[in-house]
């Protein structure tokens, strides 16, 4: 393990190279007997004041920094001491589980939006190739048919590597796989090797980790180097993907560029493309005249763009273009990914994860053309996160719906009527310049829901946005069961029966 982190220095007084490591944690409370504890400095606590808890639990070496080895060192364990700790969890953890990440095809994906629903089409992909898959992501976990439920978008660099040594063990062959800017920050993902790796696009968020749009967006270009990946799969139509594209080629790094707005210097382009409710077909167009017949299962104009990146980056991991078209079209939907609810109502209902400005202005866009009547939308922003975007995603959601419900997302420790206030701000500057939506505030989410489902009528499309596949909400500390996907068919299946919802709001 020394020769994979330069600058380590063991103590101890044990027999250092006589200990055998049988796991890797850095939460003193997982601690299994074997196991390598990682004492790190936190954000108010240093982790080596753990040491003596997880030699309890029996830890057998303990790796930490020059403040922690002190502490450490009190526990009699070996203790592995470097310059930092976090930046050596990778390469730690995938030399301790034997580099499992080597021996499985690892395909990335990273961007703002579309990681979850580019990760889902590309293991219809591998699966219609012939692969037992593994997946990584934001909704869940899943290793050949067991899913996972998912703490994170791409898990902490000790965890995953041992999640890639177990899909390994269980047979696994290629892996679909989110990665965070988080993970690429932390470096959780150090140590993996991607055979392919996809950016979808980037916008605003994440601005309460990231010191800025600039920080935000060169911790995703980081996937995208000769560290990280072999073959990069970027999107053009994204000014951000478009630099990522000229840094590629300035270094001479094996890409292709894909554009579902048939961009001409893109490598790979969308033709014919045919929208609809139930999602859309099109030609996909690549390098040497190859032209493939292609569909997804999800409407709107950017999942165009999602199945192209899956069906490119599929190609490049050496999947047959019409096999790997084929898995794509196979994938009938994604939780919380332009989920439809149909419950035999006379109108489309749609559940999305659109939490960003940007998300919302393009989700609402794709459905206009296949909406007949009005589009209708139930919204909120999330507590402790990036204020900032709030009143450009009440503005955004007021440009976009012909009607706008306010309500709470997940407020955590905040005032939710203070997030309310600042999204309805955005909304009410954005119809003093023009635009023509109707915009009201109920906080119970549940209740919006209702509200949303009263009002619609034939032909009309209803969005609930937000918090697509999470089945939780939390208010002051507290997480609460709440599924926007059940909680809207019931709903939906209630106003059939019953009809109304109530009408109790507050003023804009």
């Amino acid at each position: 393990m020394a020769e994979a982190v330069p600058d380590t220095v063991i103590t101890g007084t044990h027999d250092a190279a006589a200990v055998l490591i049988s796991g890797f944690t850095h939460d003193s409370r997982a601690v299994q007997h074997g196991d390598l504890y990682a004492a790190m400095a936190g954000a108010t606590v240093h982790g080596a004041v753990f040491a003596a808890q997880a030699a309890e639990r029996g830890a057998a070496a303990i790796l930490t920094d020059r403040e922690g080895a002190e502490r450490a060192a009190e526990t009699g364990l070996p203790v592995i001491v470097v310059p930092s700790v976090r930046p050596v969890l990778g390469p730690v953890a995938a030399c301790l589980y034997d580099q499992p990440s080597a021996h499985l095809k690892m395909l990335g994906v990273t961007g703002t939006n579309g990681k979850t629903t580019v990760s889902y089409l590309i293991d219809g992909g591998l699966r219609a190739a012939g692969y037992h898959t593994g997946l990584i992501g934001t909704v869940e976990t899943r290793i050949g048919e067991r899913a996972i439920k998912s703490s994170r978008t791409t898990p902490e660099a000790p965890d995953l590597q041992a999640l890639l040594a177990m899909m390994l063990e269980d047979g696994v062959g290629a892996v679909a796989m989110e990665v965070s800017s988080h993970a690429l920050a932390y470096g959780r993902t150090a140590g993996i090797r991607y055979a392919v790796a996809a950016f979808t696009n980037l916008t605003q968020d994440h601005l309460d980790f990231h010191a800025d749009l600039e920080d935000y967006f060169e911790a995703k270009a980081k996937l995208f180097t000769p560290g990280y990946t072999e073959f990069s799969v970027v999107n053009i139509d994204d000014p951000y993907g478009r630099r990522i594209a000229q840094r590629l080629t300035d270094a001479d790094q094996p890409h292709w560029t894909y554009s579902a707005a048939a961009e001409p210097s893109a490598h790979w382009r969308a033709a014919h493309v045919e929208p609809a409710a139930e999602g859309s077909v099109f030609t996909l167009i690549g390098p040497d005249d190859c032209r493939v017949p292609a569909s997804v299962q999800l409407p709107g104009g950017f999942n165009v763009s999602n199945a192209m990146a899956a069906i490119v980056a599929l190609v490049a991991a050496g999947v047959e273009p019409q096999t790997a078209a084929a898995g794509v079209a196979s994938v009938a939907g994604v939780p919380g990914r332009m989920q439809r609810i149909d419950a035999g109502q006379p109108y489309l209902a749609v559940v999305d994860f659109a939490h960003t400005p940007d998300a919302i202005g393009t989700l609402l866009a794709a459905l206009r053309p296949v909406t007949r009547g009005q589009v209708r939308v139930v919204i909120g922003c999330g507590g402790d996160r990036d204020r900032g975007k709030r009143p450009m995603m009440g503005a955004a959601a007021a440009r976009g719906a012909d009607e706008v419900i306010l309500t709470n997302d997940n407020p955590r420790s905040e005032d939710p009527l203070a997030i309310l206030e600042a999204a309805a701000a955005g909304a009410r500057e954005a119809i003093a310049t023009g635009a023509a939506s109707a915009v009201q505030v109920i906080p119970d989410r549940a209740e919006a829901i209702a509200r949303a489902v009263a009002a619609s009528r034939l032909g009309d499309t209803l969005v609930v946005a937000g918090k697509g596949h999470e089945q939780g909400q939390e208010i002051a500390g507290v997480v609460h069961p709440f599924d926007d996907a059940a909680v809207l068919r019931t709903a939906i299946e209630r106003s059939l029966t019953e009809g109304g919802a109530s009408e109790r709001s507050m003023p804009l």
